[in-house]
């Protein structure tokens, strides 16, 4: 696509823009307000130690606990603060020719855009099946979610295998992975040369505030990624969350908020049906695609009435009638849909 096609403040909107202080929350796919008891109480144990820099002992503790978590070794993890900053390294990858698979979140293609890398958008139409992708040959470097923001649908391991290509790296998007009971079709714990695999802890842990995450690759690849990084990119804090959300109490812990979470969906899938919204199904993640009429109207509607859902316009292959709404519990979701029901839309 032509540069002077793209406008890059659509790419750079985010869910966090449409939801003001007060408002019930259905943009931003956070889970919850704040981190757990046990996670604020391992934080703040650690508050004294902020006198000193993190050291290289406490970076490699975090390092082989997400590899202890994925099954790999510690030089095959790259800890981030927040999978965003895992975006803005993909131009050090020197891709002559991108690929980012669309609708999807629209960081990645960002950042290669303003580093200058000519970026191939691969559009997907309903139902969003990775299998119908067309990624031009020349394409080194493809980008793509799993599963994906904001269509919710999964991808099979297999379709991402058969993207794989001498000379091309594949970077997937696995932010909201551990919200899926089992994590299928995960390529987390592959070891290849040409996969890298990106996680957030933002999401399930509510950690938006404290930017953390990492990418799972060859250690060579992350050794491109890493180059002329700051000394000390991730704080003491951030460093105590990645070891402390992967342990396995903590895995465990999450594998069974996303039974709840799939609960949530499939009673929210039914009742925003029932009030006749489309919605986009089957449905893996934790948030919903849907498609109204007059979706801007209705936004701003629910704007007035204290409630935020996420545009999705501002995603590649989406249009003003589409809005992205995170899943949520039985009481929120009756405020959502007796506001729809009022819009008279």
């Amino acid at each position: 696509m032509p540069e002077e096609s793209v406008d890059h403040l659509r790419l750079r909107h985010h869910g966090d823009v449409d939801a003001m202080p007060g408002m019930l929350d259905f943009a931003v796919n956070v889970q919850g307000s704040a981190p757990p008891p046990w996670l604020r109480e391992r934080l703040a144990a650690r508050l004294d130690a902020l006198g000193r820099y993190p050291s290289a002992a406490e970076d490699a503790a975090a390092r082989i606990a997400v590899a202890a978590r994925h099954g790999r070794d510690p030089d095959e993890v790259l800890l981030l603060a927040g999978a965003a900053e895992g975006f803005a390294m993909l131009p050090k990858l020197a891709s002559r020719s991108a690929a980012v698979v669309h609708p999807s979140f629209t960081e990645p293609e960002l950042a290669l855009r303003e580093a200058g890398v000519p970026v191939h958008r691969v559009l997907l139409a309903p139902p969003y099946r990775l299998e119908s992708a067309v990624v031009l040959d020349d394409a080194d470097l493809v980008v793509l979610g799993n599963p994906t923001n904001p269509t919710s649908v999964l991808h099979p391991a297999a379709a991402i295998h058969a993207l794989r290509r001498p000379g091309r790296i594949v970077v997937v998007d696995e932010a909201f992975t551990d919200a899926i009971v089992g994590e299928p079709e995960s390529l987390a714990s592959l070891r290849a040369p040409d996969v890298l695999v990106l996680r957030s802890l933002t999401k399930t842990w509510a950690l938006a505030g404290l930017r953390c995450g990492y990418f799972l690759g060859a250690p060579e690849v992350l050794a491109r990624l890493n180059h002329g990084r700051a000394h000390w990119p991730l704080g003491t804090l951030q460093l105590e969350a990645i070891v402390a959300t992967a342990e396995p109490g903590a895995v465990d812990e999450a594998q069974r908020r996303a039974a709840v979470i799939a609960v949530e969906r499939a009673s929210m899938i039914d009742r925003l049906t029932e009030a006749g919204i489309a919605v986009h199904t089957p449905a893996h993640g934790p948030f919903l695609l849907l498609r109204v009429t007059d979706g801007e109207l209705l936004r701003k509607h629910l704007a007035a009435q204290g409630i935020a859902v996420r545009r999705a316009d501002t995603f590649p292959g989406l249009g003003s009638d589409h809005l992205r709404v995170a899943v949520r519990g039985s009481a929120e979701v009756d405020r959502l849909i007796m506001a729809i029901r009022t819009a008279g839309l």
